[in-house]
C-alpha cells in the first residue's frame, strides 16, 4: 500500500525504526496525513510547524513526488500535520484492478491464530449474548485470515456444572422434547434450587463421576439435543468451527494442573478449597478447587489453554467474551503466567457489552430469555413485510439473511466493549446507518450492472474528471481491514463500508451510469463498488444479497 512507502520514506529519513508515529488514510485532507511531524518534533528541537515544513521539504525530494513516483503533492496543515495527494493515475490504476481477491494483506505472515468464541453452554438456550460473540469473534477470524493469518475457530461449552445439575433436576421433574424444554427445565431448577439444593449438589457430582444411570441418560439425550440446535443456529450465522472443547474434559486436566502447582505455591489452601491469591497482583481472590473437589471455570480455563495448544500449536490465542468476565479473566492470565508463561503470553482477551432490547435485560435463570431464534424470526417478520411487493423469488431466504445482517452490523458498527440497545425497525431500515443499507447498496450496483446488457466496463475515463468516489475506493478497504486486524476491531470495516455507500449514492445521484459517453467508465466505478462492498460484508460476515 501506499501507506507504507510514505512511512518506509520517513523512516528513512528520519533513521528511526521505532518512532511511535502513524499515517492514516484523510480524504479531507489529502489521500494520507501523518502525525510524525508532531512526535519528532522534541527530537529535532523544532516546533512542530517547523518540523512539519522541514520534513515536507525532504520528503518532496525523494522518489515519493519523482515523475514515476506515487505523490502529487505533499503540504503542510494546521499545527503540524503532513498530508499527501496521491496521483490521479496511480488511483486509477487501483481502481482498475480491485477483483475478487481485492483486500487481502499479508501482514500477519501465516500466524497460527486460535480464535474463541459464542461459547453457547449445552442444557440452556441460544440467547442474544450469544449473537454478540459469535458476531465479533466471526468477523475476527475471518479478518485475521484475510490480513495472512492460519485461523481456527473454537468453540468452549460448559457441559458441566450447577447450570446442568440443575437443568437435569429440571428435566426430572417435568419432559424433554427439545432445546426449548432444557430451557424451561434450567428455570424450574433455578427456581428451585434453594429448596432441593442438596438434590441438585449430588446431581452435579454424579454428572461428574458418570456413577447414576438415569442421570447418564438425561444428561447425553440433554446434551446431545443441545448441541444439534447450536448447530442449526451456527449454519444461520455462517460459523463453523474447527474445534470444540468442553469443560468436561478441561475440568479434571484443569484440576490435576492447579494440584501440581499447589506445591509449588502458586496456589493455596483455604476453608478447604483451593484458592489464587489474586491480591499479590493487585487483583482478588478467586478458588481454583471448591471446597467439594470441583473444579472451577477458572482451573477448566487454565486446563483449556494447555489442551488448545496442544490441539493446535498456536502463535495466538485469542478469547472473545462478555465484558462481565473482565475481572476474572485477569486473574486468570495471573495465574497463567505462572503456570504456562509462554501460552498467557500469546493469549488476548477480547470483551463485549450487552446487547440489550428497548424491554431491558434478559434473563435465562428466571426463563424470561431473549433466544437468538426469536429475535432473527423477528428481523425475518419485519424484512417481509419491507419486501413483500419486490419480485424476489425466495422472499423467506432473503429476508433472513436482511435479519442476519442486521444483528452482525449493529454490533459491530461500534467498537467491541460498549452495551447495544438493539432497535428492530432502524436495524432493517434500507437508508441510513444498517446491515441493510449496505446490503441495498451493493443490490444496487449488481442492478446498475444487469441493466448495462452488453456494455462492457471500462476503467479508461476519457476526459472524466476524477471523483471522491474514486478516491474512496482506493485503498480503503485494504487500510480498513489492516486497522481492524491491528485493533481487534472490525468497526473500522463497517465505518468505511458506510462511507463508500454514501459516496456512491452521492455519485449516482450526481451522474448518469447509463446510455452516455462515459457509461465503460461509470460501470467499471459500479462494479468497483460492487466488489468492495461485497468483500467487506463477507469480512463482516454479513450475507451478500442479490435482490431486495
Amino acid at each position: 500500500m501506499i501507506k507504507d512507502i510514505i512511512e518506509a520514506e520517513i523512516r528513512n529519513l528520519l533513521r528511526n525504526d521505532h518512532l511511535d508515529f502513524v499515517v492514516e488514510r484523510s480524504l479531507d485532507f489529502g489521500d494520507y496525513a501523518t502525525n510524525v511531524a508532531l512526535v519528532s518534533a522534541k527530537e529535532l528541537k523544532k516546533s512542530p510547524r517547523e518540523t512539519a515544513d522541514f520534513l515536507a521539504g525532504e520528503l518532496r525530494k525523494c522518489g515519493l513526488c519523482e515523475p514515476d513516483g506515487p505523490i502529487e503533492k505533499i503540504e503542510v496543515a494546521g499545527p503540524g500535520f503532513i498530508n499527501f495527494y496521491v496521483k490521479g493515475s496511480v488511483v486509477l490504476e487501483h481502481v482498475k484492478n480491485i477483483g475478487d481477491t481485492y483486500g487481502k494483506i499479508n501482514k500477519l505472515n501465516g500466524e497460527k491464530t486460535v480464535i474463541e468464541y459464542t461459547d453457547p453452554n449445552p442444557f440452556k438456550e441460544f440467547h442474544i449474548g450469544h449473537l454478540m460473540t459469535n458476531a465479533i469473534g466471526e468477523s475476527l477470524a475471518r479478518i485475521l485470515e484475510t490480513s495472512g493469518a492460519e485461523v481456527k475457530r473454537a468453540c468452549y461449552q460448559g457441559d458441566v456444572g450447577m447450570h446442568v445439575a440443575k437443568t437435569v433436576w429440571g428435566l426430572k421433574h417435568s419432559e424433554m422434547t427439545d432445546a426449548a424444554s432444557l430451557g424451561r427445565a434450567y428455570a424450574l431448577g433455578s427456581k428451585e434450587y434453594e429448596e432441593h439444593k442438596q438434590e441438585i449438589t449430588e446431581i452435579n457430582k454424579k454428572i461428574y463421576d458418570r456413577s447414576d444411570p438415569e442421570i447418564n441418560k438425561l444428561y447425553d439425550e440433554g446434551k446431545k439435543i443441545s448441541l444439534d440446535y447450536f448447530e442449526t443456529i451456527y449454519k444461520k450465522l455462517g460459523t463453523k468451527f474447527d474445534f470444540f472443547f468442553f469443560e468436561s474434559k478441561t475440568g479434571p486436566f484443569g484440576k490435576q494442573i492447579v494440584e501440581e502447582h499447589l506445591a509449588k505455591g502458586v496456589f493455596e489452601k483455604s476453608d478447604g478449597a483451593v484458592v489464587f491469591r489474586g491480591e499479590n497482583y493487585r487483583l482478588h481472590t478467586r478458588v481454583f478447587i471448591n471446597s467439594e473437589g470441583i473444579p472451577t471455570y477458572e482451573a477448566k480455563e487454565l486446563g483449556l489453554a494447555k489442551i488448545k495448544f496442544d490441539a493446535y500449536p498456536y502463535e495466538r490465542s485469542i478469547v472473545v467474551t462478555g465484558n462481565e468476565v473482565n475481572d476474572y479473566f485477569r486473574v486468570l492470565l495471573a495465574a497463567m503466567k505462572l503456570v504456562f508463561p509462554e501460552l498467557a503470553e500469546r493469549t488476548k482477551h477480547i470483551s463485549h457489552g450487552m446487547l440489550r432490547l428497548p424491554t431491558g435485560k434478559m434473563s435465562s435463570r428466571t426463563g424470561d430469555v431473549v433466544t437468538a431464534e426469536s429475535l432473527i424470526s423477528q428481523l425475518k417478520e419485519i424484512a417481509l413485510v419491507k419486501i413483500a411487493d419486490r419480485n424476489i423469488e425466495d422472499k423467506g431466504s432473503v429476508a433472513e439473511k436482511i435479519a442476519i445482517g442486521a444483528i452482525k452490523y449493529a454490533i459491530l458498527r461500534q467498537s467491541p466493549g460498549k452495551d447495544i440497545i438493539f432497535d428492530l425497525e432502524k436495524s432493517v431500515s434500507f437508508e441510513g446507518d444498517s446491515g441493510a443499507y449496505l446490503q441495498y447498496a451493493y443490490v444496487r450496483t449488481q442492478s446498475i450492472l444487469r441493466k448495462a446488457g452488453d456494455v462492457a466496463p471500462d476503467i479508461e475515463r476519457g476526459s472524466e474528471a476524477l471523483s471522491e468516489l474514486e478516491r474512496f475506493l482506493f485503498e480503503g478497504l485494504p487500510n480498513a481491514l489492516e486497522m481492524a486486524a491491528r485493533e481487534y476491531s472490525p468497526n473500522y470495516i463497517a465505518a468505511y463500508l458506510v462511507d463508500l455507500c454514501r459516496a456512491f449514492n452521492a455519485y449516482y445521484e450526481k451522474n448518469q451510469v447509463l446510455e452516455n459517453e462515459h457509461t465503460p467508465y461509470r460501470l467499471a466505478l459500479v462494479s468497483a463498488v460492487g466488489t468492495v462492498l461485497k468483500n467487506g460484508l463477507e469480512l463482516l460476515g454479513i450475507p451478500v444479497v442479490e435482490k431486495m
